[in-house]
């Protein structure tokens, strides 16, 4: 049950269990471990407090890597609290060592409702945030609608999913953003990072871990050839998959093709494959004119941020019979044809509804990123109304102490490379 602020009707907090805080913690500082960046940048928040006197309100996925950039943060003199950015990606363990350790106001319940998740976006915009960050833009979406009075107050936003800045760049391009906002998601410390080597392992992980299925000799289609798509099409071929690409832009397509993947139409994979995997960013690239055309034992999933990848509510209304859990995670859908096909995850974030999302060596630089980008924005004295891009001396600060933490060094130009470099007087 959420326990009530003293003098106040809005909840402390809502976890699922505080006796669960112990494990959390030991979880939460085995990341810690793994985010050497990440440390650094709390040692000096601590000692220089750049967030002072900011309210930071972070709706993200409630895990042990998010957990060490929420401590950094507060390390930097914010006042922090925190909701889920998915029902399904919360460690219940987590959010309560966040609540009962580090003193963090956490809402986060794994599995929880519709009408739960909004309360707790609630819950976070109540406390009157002057910087916001999400994952996915439903925090910044809430602001813009039913709170539209807080804009005026909210310095910045920072959004690191391809989801959210596509959101938030459609605004923008409406005139309808009133708030700036900085796009971690685009970051190469993020993407290049992030959405290739943590979504192309942690996608597989959840599809391994609910289903136990053989990646070697599977046939997988992965619907989207961008960063993420891209991640788990390696992944998948380097366990041994024959691996068919969708696409619906001719760029990418081109490079799916020349990267070694077979490339065809939806309308022709459904008909092959054995595991789907959509990571597109888009609505139905499952949809009622695949279902039918599946083979029978077919495995569904999605590594997109919401979970309107697969049309659940088609599959659903049209399936003979559903049932839930036929082992942990999984779901099936028996259609009229006589096949059945497994619904992973309830069609929701594969790797976080399925496993335990991205290893903290690659959120190490996400975040680190995210951290100084928030930094940034509050030093700053006035950002425009507008889709910011992370300025290039953060990347090149997180890479190089990325770098360093895994004992890697550089070469450095010479002077005389420098200036060659510079001029344009030299030739053959």
């Amino acid at each position: 049950m959420p326990k009530a602020r003293a003098n106040s009707t809005l909840p402390e907090y809502d976890v699922h269990d505080l006796g669960l805080a112990e494990a959390g913690r030991k979880r939460i500082e085995w990341a810690d471990k793994q985010m050497p960046v990440l440390r650094r940048i709390r040692d000096r928040f601590a000692k220089e407090l750049p967030l002072k006197g900011q309210r930071l309100g972070a709706c993200l996925h409630i895990t042990c890597e998010t957990a060490n950039l929420l401590r950094a943060l507060k390390a930097g003199g914010a006042e922090v609290f925190a909701c889920a950015s998915n029902p399904l990606s919360t460690q219940d363990d987590v959010a309560a060592a966040l609540v009962d350790q580090y003193d963090i106001p956490t809402y986060a319940i794994h599995g929880e409702d519709r009408d739960t998740y909004y309360s707790h976006l609630r819950a976070v915009l109540e406390r009157h945030p002057t910087i916001t960050m999400d994952d996915g833009a439903d925090l910044v979406s809430l602001l813009h609608t039913e709170y539209a009075s807080l804009a005026e107050q909210v310095k910045a936003s920072m959004e690191e999913t391809t989801t959210g800045v596509i959101r938030l760049r459609a605004m923008a391009k409406d005139g309808a953003l009133k708030i700036p906002v900085v796009a971690v998601n685009d970051a190469q410390t993020k993407h290049l990072f992030d959405n290739r080597y943590g979504t192309g392992q942690s996608t597989l992980d959840g599809i391994i871990r609910a289903t136990g299925v053989l990646i070697a000799g599977s046939v997988i289609v992965v619907a989207g050839y961008g960063y993420c798509g891209r991640g788990i099409a390696s992944r998948a071929r380097g366990l041994g998959a024959d691996v068919i690409v969708t696409e619906v832009d001719p760029i990418r397509a081109l490079e799916a093709a020349m990267d070694g993947f077979r490339v065809m139409k939806m309308i022709d994979a459904a008909k092959v494959a054995d595991i789907f995997i959509t990571a597109t960013g888009d609505k139905h690239v499952l949809s009622s004119v695949h279902f039918g055309l599946m083979r029978d034992g077919a495995f569904l999933s999605n590594s997109g941020h919401f979970d309107v990848e697969i049309d659940m509510a088609y599959l659903t209304d049209t399936a003979k019979k559903v049932e839930k859990n036929v082992t942990r995670n999984v779901d099936a859908y028996h259609l009229s044809n006589g096949r059945v096909v497994y619904v992973l995850g309830e069609g929701r974030l594969v790797n976080l509804a399925c496993a335990e999302g991205h290893p903290a060596q690659v959120m190490d630089m996400s975040f680190a990123t995210q951290a100084m980008a928030s930094e940034w924005a509050a030093k700053a004295k006035h950002l425009e109304i507008k889709v910011h891009e992370v300025p290039v001396e953060i990347e090149q600060d997180v890479a190089a102490v990325k770098l360093a933490a895994m004992g890697i060094k550089l070469d450095t130009l010479t002077a005389e490379q420098k200036k060659y470099l510079a001029s344009w007087e030299s030739g053959t």
